[in-house]
């Protein structure tokens, strides 16, 4: 699992330290290049709800391998390509694999918790951060070098390489007839659902209303996430009078917290519970992000954005999770609903923080990041489980992987 994680993070980390490569190769303006970096993320949304039918269908063992070895080879194909159209074709396809990857991992992590009856959740997490980091360290390296196709075709080989290796010690969930995962029928949506609910996979069944409460709330958490990271710099270069070389020193600050958040986040959750703890991570990323804004000291402000990377870093996996528990017999359906509407915020997000930013400036635009991050802590209770929910997941102490844990 964590090799899969790291992997799905290092394509990606890849991917942004290319960027600005694609924009000077193609000779493309920002307003260009700024319509064509969201298909990614558009894709990865509508991957989710096919992707969480398949993980319970086929079992999310069997999906994450597919779906590794499409990602492995992702840094291959956006690095290579040679015109805009490949570019958005490369980004396409990044996302919809992306995106299965996702709610498959998510799903296997959700049936780890349960075999090893404790959290583990954030701790895959923060192996997809530390791939991310190293992902960009590398591709920055290649990029510094001016590397050909042949270092990246080095990676791809390796990450399929790893990919292979690490199927053996997924979790395989029981086969029925014709090899399908076993799972419980939901209810089918009725003729007069709406569109929108339909394409995010939003049917009723177990447990409707709070995975819909839970997309929310992860909505608010990456869209506050993602508007603290990708406007950080900004602010520190126009409103606090860094230089340009260090700007990117409130989005590194940030990354790492979130990393080591993400290592620490699990015994968070031992601790305080999945409501507990995003209750207290909630408030953290809001009082960090607060002192940013209302910092006048450049160090005082990445400090703030550091805290405000610890703080988010547990709030996403913890949701999905919860997510995945609601029907744990179909963990994939939960996840995918919740990560549907929660990476919406990474669609949309951008657009809103902008409007914001210009008619209000970039700090009253943080601040509306700082509004959400405290809609999510003010209403984590949502992730406490139904009074007839077992709690006795996460009741052990060691772990107790099933007989026969590896799949077959």
């Amino acid at each position: 699992m964590f090799a899969y994680f790291v992997i799905l993070g290092l394509a990606e980390g890849i991917w942004v330290a290319r960027i600005p490569g694609v924009k000077t190769r193609l000779h493309i303006n920002d307003g260009l290049l700024g319509l064509s970096l969201p298909v990614g993320p558009a894709g990865l949304v509508a991957a989710m709800p096919l992707a969480g039918r398949l993980a319970d269908r086929f079992g999310s063992a069997r999906l994450i391998r597919l779906a590794g070895l499409a990602v492995a080879v992702m840094p291959l194909a956006l690095w290579t390509a040679g015109t805009l159209a490949a570019v958005i074709w490369a980004l396409l396809a990044f996302g919809i694999t992306g995106g299965l990857m996702n709610v498959a991992l998510s799903a296997q992590g959700v049936r780890m918790e349960q075999a090893y009856r404790r959290p583990l959740m954030t701790s895959f997490y923060a192996s997809f951060s530390l791939g991310g980091l190293a992902g960009a360290v590398l591709g920055g390296l290649l990029a510094w070098i001016r590397a050909g196709p042949a270092g990246v075709l080095a990676i791809a080989v390796a990450g399929t390489a790893t990919v292979l290796i690490a199927g053996r010690w997924l979790l395989g969930e029981p086969a029925g007839p014709g090899g399908r995962a076993i799972a419980r029928p939901h209810r089918q949506a009725s003729r007069g659902s709406l569109g929108i609910r339909r394409s995010l996979g939003m049917r009723r069944g177990p447990g409707s209303s709070r995975l819909t409460a839970l997309g929310v709330l992860a909505l608010c958490s990456l869209t506050a996430e993602g508007a603290a990271a990708n406007w950080s710099g900004l602010y520190l270069r126009d409103y606090l009078g860094v230089q340009r070389g260090l700007a990117a020193a409130g989005f590194a600050a940030f990354s790492l917290a979130m990393a080591a958040g993400r290592l620490a986040g699990d015994r968070l959750a031992a601790r305080y519970g999945p409501a507990g703890t995003v209750r207290r991570c909630g408030l953290l990323a809001v009082a960090g992000l607060a002192s940013a804004l209302l910092s006048h000291d450049p160090l005082g402000a990445v400090i703030g954005f550091a805290f405000c990377g610890g703080g988010f870093s547990c709030t996403i996996p913890q949701l999905f999770s919860a997510a995945g528990r609601v029907d744990p017999d179909r963990p994939g359906g939960g996840i995918a609903r919740v990560a549907a509407l929660g990476y919406l915020g990474l669609v949309g997000g951008p657009a809103l923080i902008g409007g914001c930013a210009a008619l209000a400036g970039l700090p009253a635009a943080l601040g509306v990041a700082a509004v959400l991050g405290l809609c999510v802590a003010v209403f984590a209770g949502v992730l406490e489980p139904p009074l007839r929910a077992t709690v006795a997941t996460f009741s052990g102490t060691d772990p107790v992987p099933p007989a026969g844990s590896r799949s077959r």
